[in-house]
This record gives C-alpha cells, structure tokens and sequence, in this order.
C-alpha cells in the first residue's frame, strides 16, 4: 500500500476531458450517464410573470418529482394521478426528522406523458398502471419519483413496485415487467414506507436498474427491445435511491452503484464485484460521477464522505486511516458531502451542494478544497446541480433557481423565482432548461 495524504494525488494520470454531448438530447436522469452537463448557452435571468425568457409554460397533471427527460423534438416526462379528487398529502422543507409515510387512499394511475419540446403541448400519454399502491411513500415523495430513460427509440419508465415498462417514441407499449415488492424505507424503522426513486439508464442496448430495497436488494440489466432479463446480481445492502453509471475504461464497462453497505463496481458483462467500499451514509441517493478514468462518490446522510475511485481500482477500498488509502483510491473527504443532491465534475473541479444550501468546489485531481459557501437565503433543496457554458443551475424546493459561475471561487451570477414548489432536477439541452415544477413543466430560453 502506497502511504499518501488523502488530499495529494500519486503519481497517475486521469483524463478528465468532458464527453460529447449530442446536442439536444438529455436522455436520463441529469443527461447522458447522470453528468449533469447540457449543450448550449442557457438564460442566466428570466422572469415567470413577466414571461421574459419563457417561451412555454405547461401544465402536468398529478405528482411527480422525476426529471423530464428529451430526444429530437420530443420530452418525456412521468406522473402518477389520484383518483381523490382532493390534494393528495404533501410536505417541503425540513420536517424536524419525521419520515412518516403519505395516508392515500383510494387507487392512482401511473402515467408516462410525451410533449413537444418546441411548443409543450401534449403529444401523447398513456396509463401504464391504475390501482391501489403496493406501497407507500414519503410524505416529502411521490409515486413518480424515478426519471424514465430514452436512447431515441425505446422510452423506459420505472414506478417501483408498480413495475418497469418500456414504450416506443409513439407511445405503443413495447413490453412490462413486474419485479415484485420493494419495500423502501429507512432500515431502523421497518414500519415506514417511502417509496422508489432510483432511475432506470439504457446503455448499449441494455436497460440497467438498482433495485435496493430493504426486502430486495439488486441491481439488473435487461434487453430493451424484448424486456428479456439478461443478468441479476444480488447487493448485500439495504434501500437506496441511487441512480447507477456506467464506467467505460481499461477495456471494462462497469455499472457503479451507490450504497450504504456496498458501493461498488460490477462487471457489466460478468456481474463480478470488481471494488467495493463501506463507510458512508445511510440512505444513499445522489448518483455516482463518471468522468474520464475517475468515480466520484459520496452520500451525507449520517456520515457524509466523499471518495474519489480510480476506474480500474479492485478490491476492498474502504479506508482505515486518512493517511494510508488503498490504492485504488485516490483521495476521500471523510466530511461535507452530500445527502440528496447528486455532485457535479466541470473541466477541472467537483462541485458538491448539499440539501440545506451549500455550494463546495474541490480540485477533481487533489480533492483540496476549494471553497465551501452557504447560499443566502437559499432554504431546503432536493434537486441536483446541472450546468451549461461554465454556469452551475440549482433549484431549491421554494422554486428558486441560482445561477452561479463555474470556476475556483464562490460566485452567485442570478436567482429566479419559479413561484412554484420544485424538488424535481432540470433538464438542459439546446441552450433551453426544462424545469419541473408540482404543477407545471416550464422551457427557459432566449
């Protein structure tokens, strides 16, 4: 074992060139494999009264907090609709450590809508299951927590235990598959309920999903012509709501899952557990960074880590010390990582936002930090931080959207009021941003 700081790199070469973005697609959860990076230059003011720099406003039926997803001309989008015609049970905010479950009755539909991405207007939508949940959700969540997925041709949506289902761009049901209960919630509290969030992504004509859950524990891959299950590989872990990434280097594509028990790395054509890594917090959610031959992970709740992975590490990488790192292991900050917001890697730093407003930037090589900001003002945030032309965009649950400029120091450029409750994370692409409010899903551009 190499002796370093955890904070100085050894002697190693990471790339941490940027990966095309094919302009105006943003195809899963935070665009192409979760780097939260759009094309274009978006508006860094606009105004929702006035209208300045909104070219479309959209109204969307029911609950949901998954991202709008776009290919072509096309958005997708996911909600779940109350058959009660009265306002489903809802909270923001901190709620001084309650994690009580929604009281719902009565049955909701699943629905998977497509708008035109020029105007918002509905193209088509479909009911991908009616019926009482099988589960129960948080009060802060909704049944339509998970981002649905697209490689242009195939439109791949995930409601927990209600199922994964795949549709083509028209909205004909290509196939369904039903993964039985996930019973998702906090491990010392087997009586709460607080439903899925984790997002399906589609690589090389796979549809991959993590399934944590604390009946379940999975993750698994799946043919997305035929919805054929292709590999399952069991996960000694409990619920998370972590999206996955894929991992191409060194000749190996690896599916990188977040985890309280196990983050790891698994072969994505074998299944074998490449590294694992033990130590964070409990309810994982933010998704892990891929950019170039290094994996960003961190999870704040409890403990809040960061680590910095080497792609082609293996074994055990948990740290003993801060000083001693093994050696797939380039650096870790055993503090100030993030809880909910997924981090973001920009040229040469990593940005980590925390949920209760505050804005840290590290050299992505040394992990030294390089300034750690609370947002005036800023409030409560579940959303992640995306960027576009060197700006960082994140929205708190009040609806207000700060702009800041990318770069070594703290610099907030703007802030815009959505005047509406968002907790969903933007979309970017073609110089507009897609924002999902409870009730409506706004295009911003010039």
């Amino acid at each position: 074992m190499r002796i370093r700081s955890a904070f100085v790199l050894s002697s190693c070469l990471f790339a941490f060139t940027s990966p095309p973005v094919r302009a105006g697609n943003w195809p899963s959860f935070r665009g192409p494999n979760g780097r939260g990076i759009g094309d274009g230059r978006p508006p860094i003011e606009w105004d929702v009264e006035s209208g300045e720099h909104v070219k479309w406003k959209s109204s969307i039926p029911g609950q949901g907090h998954s991202s709008p997803i776009l290919w072509g001309d096309r958005i997708f989008l996911t909600t779940a609709v109350s058959a009660d015609k009265s306002s489903p049970e809802f909270k923001t905010g901190w709620l001084d450590g309650t994690g009580e479950s929604a009281a719902d009755e009565g049955p909701w539909t699943w629905k998977v809508l497509c708008l035109n991405k020029k105007d918002g207007r509905l193209v088509w939508q479909r009911d991908a299951h009616t019926g009482i949940p099988k589960s129960k959700r948080h009060i802060k969540a909704t049944y339509a927590n998970s981002t649905p997925a697209t490689d242009g041709t195939h439109v791949v949506a995930f409601f927990g235990s209600e199922g994964l289902y795949c549709y083509d761009v028209e909205g004909e049901l290509l196939w369904k598959k039903d993964l039985g209960l996930l019973k998702s919630g906090p491990y010392n509290a087997e009586d709460l309920e607080w439903g899925s969030a984790n997002s399906p992504i589609i690589h090389d004509g796979q549809v991959i999903l993590q399934c944590d859950a604390m009946n379940n524990a999975f993750w698994a891959s799946f043919d997305v012509k035929t919805g054929r299950e292709l590999r399952r590989v069991k996960r000694v872990d409990i619920t998370t709501w972590s999206t996955p990434s894929i991992a191409e280097s060194g000749g190996r594509t690896q599916v990188v899952c977040n985890g309280y028990k196990e983050m790891a790395g698994y072969d994505l054509k074998t299944g074998e557990r490449l590294w694992t890594l033990h130590g964070g917090g409990d309810c994982p959610v933010p998704t892990p960074q891929v950019v170039g031959d290094m994996i960003y992970l961190t999870n704040g709740h409890g403990r809040s880590p960061i680590y910095a992975i080497r792609a082609d590490a293996r074994g055990d990488l948990t740290p003993t010390d801060e000083v001693a790192l093994p050696e797939g292991l380039a650096w870790c900050q055993p503090k100030n990582g993030s809880y909910m917001p997924t981090p973001l890697v920009l040229d040469k730093n990593l940005y980590v936002a925390s949920d209760n407003g505050i804005l840290a930037a590290y050299d992505a090589k040394t992990g030294k930090q390089l300034y750690r900001e609370r947002i005036k003002g800023a409030g409560t945030f579940s959303a992640s931080i995306v960027a576009a032309d060197d700006r960082l965009y994140f929205v708190n649950e009040a609806g207000d959207v700060f702009v800041f400029q990318a770069g070594d120091s703290f610099k907030l450029l703007a802030s815009n009021s959505m005047n509406e409750i968002c907790l969903a994370t933007p979309a970017i692409a073609d110089g507009q941003i897609f924002i999902r409010g409870r009730d409506h899903l706004y295009c911003i551009g010039d």
